[in-house]
């Protein structure tokens, strides 16, 4: 039914379905699969700590051995529909990030729906943000003026969310926002959206469930919701950072993510948006191909120059 990639589609029928409904259960296998991956990380180059920021979220902090001279820092929210995953989901990632960039990195374990729901990821993000744009940055010898925010999926969305806090608190500034398969729209009525009800990684139900968490049952889609929430809300998107956005081509958060992106460009935001072709939300991080190959790739080139030395 769908185009995938040559190298993903013979996979795919052998991935598991997670089921959103059945939330517990879905969180402890997610979290017993993370655990295990993460134990086979080689984190030869690159520091690891968890630290508590004062009335605010554990994060896990992540040094290179060799830092990249005058450079940033990336602060990195990790995907699961708001509801699901830990800093444990992004941690083999989060390690290779440091050793390709030569950035460090401060991945936050922001608190999850449905037991915490919004503002709460938000404002854990947010209170990453400001302890690394204050004490962090001395911490990691980084440069206050070059923070990329990181994110993917739901994490991409809370982080676009912070990108507009920060702005309309005249709070910490990030130098760049980089958004993964960003969660954007809670109104769900995207072409996308409609068409992938059967997708792995992601598709319509559980896209329709996370919502429901993460807004409460009944808020989706209705006047009130804020852009701090569902950043496609905002109708005003001037004076952010510059932004990155990738998008998966059979995945149905595709559309929100390719209207954002024009949405930013549209208002004199410096945009770069790629959709990659053959894959679906998640792809990269489940299968191996060279089309994942190419996107990771990509993440290191961008960020290097987004809050490099030279960025």
């Amino acid at each position: 039914m769908y185009r995938y990639d040559d190298e993903i589609a013979p996979h795919v029928e052998g991935l598991p379905r997670r089921d959103l409904r059945e939330l517990k259960a879905t969180r402890a296998a997610l979290d017993a699969a993370a655990a295990a991956a993460a134990a086979q990380v080689d984190p030869a180059g690159v520091a690891v700590e968890e630290q508590e920021i004062r009335d605010g979220p554990r994060v896990r902090v992540y040094r290179p051995d060799r830092p990249v001279d005058g450079g940033g820092v990336i602060l990195h929210a990790h995907g699961g529909g708001f509801v699901m995953c830990s800093v444990e989901t992004s941690h083999a990632r989060s390690v290779e990030l440091v050793r390709e960039t030569g950035l460090p990195l401060v991945s936050v374990e922001y608190r999850l729906a449905p037991e915490h729901p919004y503002p709460a990821a938000v404002d854990d993000v947010y209170a990453a943000l400001e302890w690394l744009a204050g004490k962090g940055v001395d911490e990691l010898g980084a440069d206050p003026g070059r923070i990329a925010l990181h994110g993917v999926s739901a994490g991409a969305g809370l982080v676009a969310g912070v990108a507009l806090l920060a702005r309309d608190r005249g709070g910490p500034r990030p130098r760049f926002q980089f958004l993964n398969i960003p969660v954007l729209d809670d109104r769900q009525r995207s072409a996308s959206i409609r068409a992938f009800t059967d997708t792995p990684g992601w598709d319509t139900t559980k896209s329709a469930l996370s919502w429901d968490a993460y807004l409460e049952r009944g808020v989706p889609g209705g006047a009130d919701v804020e852009p701090y929430a569902a950043p496609a809300r905002a109708t005003d998107l001037r004076d952010l950072p510059p932004a990155y956005v990738s998008v998966m081509e059979f995945d149905p958060l595709r559309d929100e993510g390719i209207a954002y992106a024009s949405a930013l460009l549209a208002a004199g935001v410096p945009t770069e948006l790629h959709v990659f072709p053959g894959t679906f939300h998640g792809s990269t991080a489940m299968l191996s191909s060279r089309i994942g190959d190419r996107e990771r790739a990509e993440e290191v080139e961008v960020l290097r120059a987004a809050v490099g030395s030279g960025g």
